[in-house]
This record gives C-alpha cells, sequence and structure tokens, in this order.
C-alpha cells in the first residue's frame, strides 16, 4: 500500500483533527462527568472553567513536543473524543500518548481502539517516534485490555499510586517500541489475509 492510498488520520468511522476553538465547550463539558475525569487524569476530579481549557489548547498548540487531535465521527463534525502526544524527548525519538473518549455514549464501541491506531501511526510513521509510553489505572480493565490487544507491553507498577473514593489503586506503565507496532502491524495484515 503506497502512502497515497492510506490516510493518515482517516479510519473507517472516525477521524483526528486538530481541536478547535469551539472543541473547549465540548472539553468542558466532559470534564463534569467525574466517570470522565477519573479514567483521563490522575488529578482530582474537578469540573474545569472554559478558560483554563483554552489555556490548555493554546499551550498544547504552541509546544514543539505535544500534537493533541480531536476525534471526531467520520462524516460529521462530532468531537467524541481526544488523543494525542506530548512530552517527546526528539533526542530520544519518544513520548507519551494518551486518549479519552469523553461521549458516554460512544465509550465501549471501538472508538477508542480505531483512534489509537491511528495515532500510533502518526506516532512511528510520520513523526517517526522509536518509543511511546503511557499510564492507566489499575481500575481502568477495558483500557488495559486495549492497549495490551494492540501490542503494548506492561513495563511496570507504580504501586497505590492513585487513591478514590478511599481506595488506593496502582498506576501500570505500559510502552511500545516502533519494531513491536512493526511486527503487530504484520501479524494483524497476516491474520486478515
Amino acid at each position: 500500500m503506497t502512502i497515497s492510498e492510506k490516510s493518515l488520520f482517516f479510519g473507517t468511522r472516525i477521524r483526528l483533527t486538530a481541536l478547535r476553538q469551539e472543541d473547549t465547550f465540548i472539553f468542558t463539558h466532559w470534564f463534569e462527568d467525574s466517570e470522565f475525569v477519573r479514567q483521563f487524569d490522575s488529578a482530582a476530579a474537578v469540573p474545569q472553567s472554559i478558560h483554563r481549557v483554552r489555556a490548555r489548547f493554546d499551550e498544547d498548540d504552541k509546544s514543539h513536543c505535544a500534537y493533541p487531535f480531536a476525534i471526531r465521527l467520520y462524516d460529521t463534525e462530532a468531537m467524541i473524543g481526544i488523543c494525542g502526544i506530548d512530552g517527546i524527548s526528539w533526542n530520544n525519538r519518544n513520548g507519551w500518548v494518551s486518549i479519552g473518549i469523553g461521549d458516554a455514549e460512544h465509550r465501549g464501541q471501538g472508538y477508542g481502539e480505531e483512534a489509537m491506531r491511528l495515532l500510533l501511526r502518526f506516532c512511528f510513521h510520520e513523526i517517526n517516534l522509536h518509543r511511546v509510553q503511557l499510564t492507566v489505572f489499575s481500575y481502568n480493565q477495558r483500557a488495559m485490555k486495549l492497549y495490551e490487544r494492540l501490542g503494548f507491553v506492561r513495563e511496570g507498577v507504580w504501586r497505590e499510586a492513585i487513591l478514590r473514593d478511599g481506595q488506593a489503586f496502582d498506576t501500570l506503565c505500559y510502552s511500545m517500541l516502533a519494531r513491536e507496532y512493526q511486527a503487530k502491524q504484520a501479524q494483524d495484515s497476516a491474520e486478515r489475509d
């Protein structure tokens, strides 16, 4: 398959776009959903003001070490999630990936997997990273299964690093190397044939 036959930002049901000013209202609304915030961030689940969200968007937009994306349904402008890579260390060719499906009605339907596949392709084929990493909370079993299905390798555990509702949870560390990504792509392609 040639580069022109494969769109970098379009999947079968979703597409990745730049964040837009009007997306700040949607993102602010998601931060009113404690389930979303507790999966997406280790900070306390607190609603975010439009000014704080805009400042965060502006900071990412100016950074040379971050590429945030809105996850939109393929044929509409509806933003259903956010993903991206940040904290890029260019000399080491690595960075931190993250994803969150903001609308509860779109969770558990495979949109996150499709978005993460597009994001990984961007990381390894477009900006030529060697390694990507992420963390996930031990209570987020659905995300852990997704990352392992995509080929991420569990590297370690930050024991009892998250406190929620009077309980301590681990933060799990995962990574993927470029060669592991290539091997997983070859395996998935062989299974489809």
